[in-house]
């Protein structure tokens, strides 16, 4: 689940200060407990190129960052056991503005974070400057234990398809990925939960020689972030959650509950389809571009269809809908429908080849090729939470949306690894409803986060305050997405440190 005006606000919007004092002194010290030695450790920055194929390192290294490993108990409770070590990066700030202080960036997913500084200081713009950027692999993934069963596929999200035989493989499917987990090392992925991850960062934090740090966290990060603020109250300074979660729901299920919204949003993109009839051909209206797709989805139901090399059937055509309308810009409405033309040609039996965009998402999803990511993921969303373990529920739950919701309830509502994971968590979720001087940006047509969602973690952290964007996107800050109202609204709070006095509206652009 990983990687975007008519008019200004008026001046009325106004700013009211927050208690966001910047601090530059030592690290706040820790909590005592045998975690000292973690809390103390000086850290030695290098080059964060690993060998030739790490694309990741050698772009960190050309924009001027640098790397380190952090060391962390694996088990907090046991702070002279097995530790582990977790790979942070770090891209100072320049200019000559005097320097704010550091800021840790969290992209959701959950996935790789290390990756985040450059991406995230272009979007900051002149903020951007005046804040050492960090990124941390939260453990599981990339440079910090990362877990990799081996899956045959780069997610575990798998839709339950039109027939009870369809259910009946995703369920195979997803006890299959959990027993490939249970092959690994069952330690790490006992304490693989976002608690941990966490505390992780509150070693990154003092091992900065930081007794606060700024953080700005999108879609699973937003908990993230939310939960390090209830185990560590009055360390954070300005923070950013960028389409949030509803932390009282997050978990195994957190799908559960965004059919509606991805049904909403691929009406929306029908309509603009329709109005490309002549490009793509799949119909002069929205419910004729949407017969389309359920036409689809009924062949592959019937018999796999050949997209090139690979077979996608009933349980993923609707995946593939879902990763691919999370915004509403023309280039990703244009990719979806070319997708959906290809699909439409081969249902009717005609040689198809994928588009190299195409190609990229059969392989995350046919392949193993990404077998880390989904992995790391399914260690996190099961670490915290239980899901139900008889399959039936997953069934019912399928049968009583699916009337309201055809193409999206059978991907939302069915069955994952997480209901036959092999250790159970560690610890309960955190109840988040502290105070938090936060600032949100939400979007009405959020399809992963959807826009209740976005109001529960604004009602849950008094004392926040939230952009709300007329628009089909998610992570809308992060991605860049073009809307100067949302942009400068947050880039002013993170060289302020002052929130809104009140809750905004941006309306969408062009």
């Amino acid at each position: 689940m990983n990687k975007l005006l008519t008019g200004t606000i008026a001046a009325a919007a106004g700013l009211a200060a927050c208690a966001a004092v910047t601090v530059h002194a030592a690290a706040a010290a820790p909590a005592g407990g045998g975690l000292d030695r973690f809390y103390q450790q000086r850290l030695e920055w290098k080059a964060c190129t690993l060998g030739p194929d790490d694309e990741i390192g050698k772009e960190l290294d050309a924009a001027g960052a640098q790397c380190a490993d952090v060391t962390v108990p694996l088990d907090y409770s046991d702070p002279d056991g097995r530790t582990i070590t977790v790979g942070i990066s770090r891209l100072r700030a320049s200019g000559d503005a005097p320097r704010i202080g550091t800021m840790l960036i969290n992209g959701g997913g959950p996935g790789i974070a290390i990756d985040m500084p450059p991406l995230i200081r272009d979007v900051m713009r002149e903020a951007g400057e005046r804040f050492d950027l960090v990124g941390m692999d939260p453990r599981s993934f990339g440079r910090s234990a990362p877990v990799d069963c081996g899956w045959p596929s780069g997610t575990w999200i798998k839709g339950a398809g039109e027939t009870r035989r369809s259910f009946d493989r995703s369920v195979a499917f997803a006890r299959d990925l959990a027993r490939r987990c249970a092959g690994t090392d069952r330690e790490i992925l006992r304490h693989v939960n976002t608690r941990n991850i966490a505390r992780d960062m509150d070693v990154v934090r003092a091992a900065l020689g930081e007794s606060k740090i700024s953080y700005n966290g999108a879609s699973y990060g937003t908990y993230l972030g939310a939960v390090y603020a209830e185990l560590f109250p009055g360390r954070l300074d300005r923070v950013v959650l960028d389409s949030s979660v509803d932390p009282a729901t997050f978990g195994p299920r957190l799908l559960a509950g965004t059919e509606d919204a991805n049904e909403r949003v691929l009406g929306d993109w029908a309509a603009w389809a329709a109005n490309h009839h002549d490009r793509y051909g799949l119909g002069r209206t929205r419910d004729q571009v949407l017969g389309t797709v359920r036409e689809i989805i009924a062949a592959a139901a019937r018999e796999p269809l050949a997209v090139g090399r690979y077979r996608v059937d009933d349980s993923l055509v609707p995946v593939l809908l879902f990763m691919k309308i999370d915004t509403d810009q023309d280039a990703a409405r244009a990719s979806l429908a070319e997708d959906v033309a290809i699909f439409a040609r081969a249902a009717k039996g005609q040689a198809v080849e994928p588009t190299p965009t195409l190609q990229e998402e059969l392989a995350f999803l046919l392949t193993g090729a990404e077998s880390a990511t989904g992995s790391g993921q399914s260690a996190i969303i099961c670490g915290d939470g239980t899901a139900p373990r008889d399959p039936e529920f997953y069934w019912s739950d399928v049968q009583r949306n699916r009337a309201r919701s055809p193409i999206f309830a059978p991907v939302t509502r069915t069955v994952n690894p997480c209901a036959f994971w092999p250790v159970r968590p560690a610890e309960p979720p955190t109840r988040i409803g502290g105070h938090l001087p936060a600032l949100l940006v939400a979007a009405t047509g959020d399809t992963r986060t959807t826009y209740e969602q976005n109001k529960a973690m604004h009602a849950a952290l008094r004392g926040s305050r939230m952009i709300t964007l007329e628009a089909n996107v998610h992570a809308p800050y992060q991605r860049g997405y073009p809307n100067l109202c949302v942009n400068e609204q947050v880039n002013r709070y993170l060289l302020t440190g002052r929130l809104p006095a009140r809750d905004l509206t941006c309306p969408p652009e062009g």
